[in-house]
């Protein structure tokens, strides 16, 4: 059993990454549904939430079935921290996490995100603040550091748990990689092998099969896995790892019909949490990626992102179904991944 916190986990657990635009509460809800054990919402700005931003306050939203959840919150100010912190506590999560890895320019260049690993003063005293300002677990997703000269996660590591974090998820680049090349794990698991380390350490970065997601475990020993852009479009790929890792075995992938299910579902609750215009006009970053794989699914495709109402998706979706009943996808987590590189995944 991994714990954070009062938090218990299952040993090895599989985490949902926070994604900007992305790990809204309908894209949580199918995840979850397949076997993700620990979420995160989008990341939010501790300025918005001061402000009492629309957008900001949307992201504060989770919900009962879902827990444990996670609110991930950003900012390069500690009083601003601080404040925000108290403000997500209300909402009553689980955990808070604080955003110190998204390398998107106009979050790292303004000091938060990716750009705090520049100063590690900072960061220390940024974490700390937050940890003092609530009384629930706090938690880092940080990168190994800002460039390849400057790989300091080492350091971050001890001087973060020694300010009161419970848990870091380390994704395997420096800020200044962003999602090109390989992740590098060496380093992930050298801080999870550090005697000085006693918090749990997860990894993130590239883990896009339940092969890959073995083979990590064992050689870096770390205590569960992050999964970002091999979940957007294929919430399966937890039960398939979860599956993978206890039996040896691979388990079916998703029928046509089982796809066109959650696509259902996942819209169903995005109109549902947003409003009709905007959860309609959301969903269509998702379909290529639901049903993707599918012999001559493009005439299909170019229906759903042009249709506004759920009734005619529907019914596209229905074609879809009785089309290709008993179709089986290939796996296609590193497809969907390439198609997914803009994500701001931190």
């Amino acid at each position: 059993m991994v714990r954070i916190g009062t938090i218990s986990l299952p040993d090895f657990p599989l985490l949902l990454a926070p994604m900007e635009d992305v790990s809204d509460p309908p894209f949580r809800a199918v995840c979850k549904d397949n076997g993700a054990d620990l979420m995160y919402t989008e990341f939010i700005s501790s300025e918005g939430l001061i402000r009492d931003a629309i957008k900001s306050r949307k992201k504060l939203d989770i919900f009962d079935y879902e827990r444990p959840i996670g609110i991930q919150i950003f900012g390069g100010d500690e009083e601003s921290l601080a404040l925000a912190a108290k403000i997500v506590e209300v909402t009553q999560p689980d955990l808070l996490d604080i955003n110190f890895g998204c390398p998107v320019k106009k979050v790292a260049m303004k000091g938060a995100g990716a750009g705090v690993l520049r100063d590690i003063d900072l960061m220390v005293r940024l974490t700390a603040a937050v940890v003092k300002s609530t009384s629930l677990p706090v938690t880092v997703k940080t990168r190994l550091g800002w460039d390849q000269d400057n790989k300091n996660i080492e350091e971050v590591a001890e001087r973060l748990q020694d300010v009161g974090i419970q848990a870091l998820a380390i994704h395997g680049r420096t800020r200044m990689q962003l999602y090109k090349g390989e992740a590098d794990w060496t380093l992930i698991g050298k801080v999870k092998n550090n005697p000085r380390i006693k918090i749990p350490i997860f990894g993130n970065g590239d883990i896009d099969s339940p092969e890959k997601a073995l083979v990590y475990k064992n050689r870096y020993g770390v205590d569960g896995i992050m999964i970002g852009r091999a979940a957007i479009g294929y919430p399966w790929i937890f039960r398939e790892i979860n599956h993978f890792l206890k039996t040896g075995q691979h388990i079916d992938p998703p029928s046509v019909e089982e796809r066109v299910a959650v696509c259902r579902k996942h819209l169903r609750f995005s109109i549902d949490w947003k409003n009709p215009v905007v959860g309609v006009n959301e969903m269509r970053r998702h379909y290529a990626n639901y049903l993707k794989g599918l012999p001559n699914i493009k005439e299909f495709r170019n229906q759903l992102v042009t249709l506004k109402t759920e009734v005619e998706i529907n019914a596209v979706l229905d074609q879809v179904a009785s089309t290709d009943a008993g179709y089986q996808f290939e796996k296609t987590p590193i497809e969907l991944i390439n198609y997914h590189q803009h994500c701001p995944v931190n």
